[in-house]
Parts: C-alpha cells; structure tokens; sequence
C-alpha cells in the first residue's frame, strides 16, 4: 500500500482523522449502546416470540385444563364400564334399569310419576296507556 498517497488522502481530509478518532475513543460507549440494544431484543423475544413466556404460560394452562378433562373422561368411563359390566351380568341391575326406564313395577307395588312441570305462559290481558 502506498503510505505516503494515503497520508496525504488523511491531510486533505482531517474530517476523517477526527470522526476516526472520535470513534476509536467513545468504542466503549458504541459496544455498551449495542449490547444494549441487544439484550432488549433478546429480552423482547424471551418474552413475546411465538415460544416466548406468554405463549408458554398460555400452553401450561390448556395443558392444566387437558389434564382435568381426561381424568373427568376416565372417571366417566369407568363409571360407565361399570354398570355395562352390572347389566351384562347382574339380574338385579337389569331389573333396576327396566324398572326405571320403562315404570314397570312388581305386582303390589304402586309407581308414582310425577307431572313434568311446563313453562307458565304469562298472558296479559290489561296493559298500561
């Protein structure tokens, strides 16, 4: 490289020599500014990506109603196993279940059923002017 084109390059333009200066003395300050910048961006994205601490939070909690939904789904299907198992082979089961469902009743026996109550339609027949 020719040194002495570039000194007089320099010469003509001290601007350079000063901003080059300028730069080399604040670098401590230029290196605290960008990883500042830095580590807010890594912050941002610890925070609010798409694994961030939210989604992650958001994902624990369907994670938490999940869980309480299968162990209510299993309680219910042993519930239901358990009365399939009585009624394939418990003869008092099958009797409880016909007498339920279809109001048989024993002879002496007396079943009693109750009205299904209905909506009470309210009719106005005065109205206020």
């Amino acid at each position: 490289m020719d040194w002495e084109r570039l000194a007089a390059f320099i010469a003509q333009h001290r601007f350079l020599l000063r901003t080059g200066q300028r730069i080399y003395e604040s670098r401590r300050k230029l290196a605290t500014a960008a990883m500042s910048v830095l580590v807010v961006m890594l912050a941002y994205h610890v925070v609010f990506a798409a694994n961030g601490m939210i989604a992650y939070q958001r994902k624990r909690s369907e994670h938490y109603k999940l869980e309480q939904e299968i162990l209510r789904l299993r309680q219910e299907n042993d519930c239901i196993s358990l009365r399939v198992r009585e009624l394939k082979s418990d003869s008092r089961a099958i009797e409880r279940e016909a007498r339920e469902q279809l109001k048989y009743a024993r002879p002496g026996e007396v079943v009693y059923i109750s009205p299904e109550t209905q909506p009470q339609s309210s009719t106005a027949t005065a109205q206020k002017r």
